[in-house]
This record gives structure tokens, sequence and C-alpha cells, in this order.
């Protein structure tokens, strides 16, 4: 059995140019895509107000990287629960719902788990379907891994509206991280909040791939390209045409002021740049980006652990 992971480990943990960095050298035809700030203030630290749009009527491949935050190494007391304060749940169906569970396909490496819940704010209609099965009904579904002979969940899919959550493999000799920042891909449209309409999702286990086909038409492949004790990757295709007044991506996350919050500050490249620009993520008047990161650079007291988010290497090449 040990032979086994090591050899799955070894293919997952492809080693990249800059082994500790997100970043990559640029792209000699890197695409600029639209990035449109749409975030608002909130008191409640478990409410997303951070928003930001990725817009584009060319782009068909990206990049997705959930990397370490630069402080992971020095946690001493990571803090991950959830914070009540100033939040008025009682219209939440998801708040102090109960779930069923069903693990629907398995290997020694790799499992797939969905969970039911009594209540959800959007119907549970999306079929999720991988080696012939076809499971409906779940409210999310979750991704888990067998790594240092234990369980660990590096992805949750949430199929009634879209979103993605996703994070590296524990740091170091850290038995844990917590998630952050959620993200969408495909037409995103606002339905009381943002969401990406699904007809149905699918997993390819050979090649790890994630198929989506939208209920507006089209589809994209999201693929586990690596994943490790620094970052996880996912390579992202677009089939079809996203309708041009729509976003093709979107990022959520939480800010309240920078150490309550799950991403507090922005960087980004432009095309043809000299350099990086910086700016809290409250101030982000919007730009043409060729590389995004979304992180914090001091430790917050809201999931201390979760990871910086960077969206990369968009082109139009199919």
């Amino acid at each position: 059995m040990k032979v086994v992971l090591v050899i799955c480990l070894t293919l997952l943990a492809i080693p990249t140019s800059a082994a500790e960095d997100p970043r990559h050298e640029p792209l000699p035809d890197e695409l600029a895509v639209t990035v449109a700030n749409h975030s608002e203030p909130a008191l409640c630290a478990e409410k997303d107000n951070i928003h930001l749009d990725f817009i584009s009527a060319s782009v068909q491949k990206f990049r997705i990287q959930a990397v370490h935050p630069a402080y992971i190494g020095t946690i001493a007391s990571d803090r991950y629960q959830p914070d009540w304060t100033s939040c008025d749940m009682s219209r939440d169906p998801m708040f102090g719902a109960n779930a069923r569970r069903l693990t629907f396909w398995e290997t020694p490496e790799f499992w797939l788990t969905g969970y039911t819940f009594k209540s959800f704010w959007r119907p549970n209609t999306v079929p999720f379907r991988v080696d012939g099965r076809v499971e409906q009904g779940f409210h999310v579904v979750q991704l888990w891994m067998r790594y240092r002979e234990r369980a660990e969940e590096i992805m949750a899919i949430y199929p009634p509206d879209g979103y993605w959550r996703v994070r590296p493999l524990p740091f170091a000799d850290m038995r844990w991280t917590a998630y952050g920042s959620s993200f969408l891909v495909g037409p995103v449209e606002v339905k009381e909040r943002p969401i990406v309409a699904l007809s149905e999702i699918a997993f390819d286990p050979e090649t790890r791939t994630f198929t989506l086909t939208f209920a507006r038409g089209g589809t994209a492949k999201l693929k586990l390209s690596l994943i490790d004790q620094e970052r996880i990757v996912l390579e992202v295709s677009l089939e079809g045409a996203i309708p041009r007044e729509l976003p093709f991506a979107s990022f959520s996350s939480m800010y309240m002021f920078d150490v309550v919050a799950d991403a507090s500050t922005l960087a980004w490249r432009v095309k043809d740049g000299e350099g990086w620009h910086q700016t809290p993520i409250t101030n982000f008047s919007g730009a043409d980006v060729t590389e995004l990161w979304a992180g914090r650079t001091i430790p917050s007291r809201h999931n201390t652990s979760a990871p910086d988010m960077v969206f990369s290497r968009f082109s139009k090449e199919p």
C-alpha cells in the first residue's frame, strides 16, 4: 500500500519552476482580463462581502491556485471557528442544519463524499457523474485524499450554486489548515448572490478532471494538476461562449479589517508591466490584469491558516 501511495503523490507533486512561489514567468501571449470589484462593507465575519468578477470575451484557458500564506510557518495557534458576532442567521437555511453523508466513489488514494442538508438556499437538483455512476441531491461534494496515512479534505464543490473551495495539503508538520475564500467558474449571474447555474458535474478519475455543464450552455474542465504541501493547482479550460455581459469567473471572500479577513490585500500584474501593483482589497478600483493574487500579509483571527488565491495564465488558446 505504501508503495502505491508514494507513486500517486509523486505524480501529483509535479516540480514547478518556482517551488515556493505561486508566481510564474509571463507568457509571451498572455491575455489581460478585466477584474471588477463589487465588494461592500460588512459587520458579520461569516458573510462573503468581497466579490471580484473576471470578465473577457476571449479567454479560453486559465489557472487557479490556492497557496499557503507567507506567514504559514509562524502560526502557533490556528483560529478557524466561525465568528457569529453581529450576524443574523435566522434566515439562513444552512444555519444549524444536519446532513446526510454518502461516499459514492473511492480508491485507496482519493474519494468523493456528498452531503445533503435538510434545507439549502437553492434546489439540490444537479447530478454528479463519476465512473458510470450518477448521484443527485447533494448540496456539497468533498474530494478527499490520503496523505501521511490520514484523510485530507482538499476540495469542496457546491453543485446548487457552483461555488468551489480548495486548499493545499497541510503545511510542514501541521495536521490541518482552514478553508477560506471561494470561487466560481462559468457564466456568473446574480440570483440573490453570485452563482453559476449548472446542469451537471462529471469527474474523470484517470485525469482528475471535473467537467461542468452550464445551464446556459457550454462547459468547463477543471483539472487537478498539482497538489502538495505548498499549493493546489487547477488548470481551467472553457468550451462554448460565455455571454459577453457575464463574468467567466468570480472570487468571493470576507473582509472586516486586516486582522479579521480571509483576504485583505490584492496584488496584480498588467500586460507588459514592469512590476506588481498592490492595494488593500477594498480600495481596488478594477484593472485589466494578467495575474492576480488575493490574500493576507499579516495573520488573521479568522481562518488563520486559509490559503491565498492566485488567478493567472489567461489565454485565448483552446
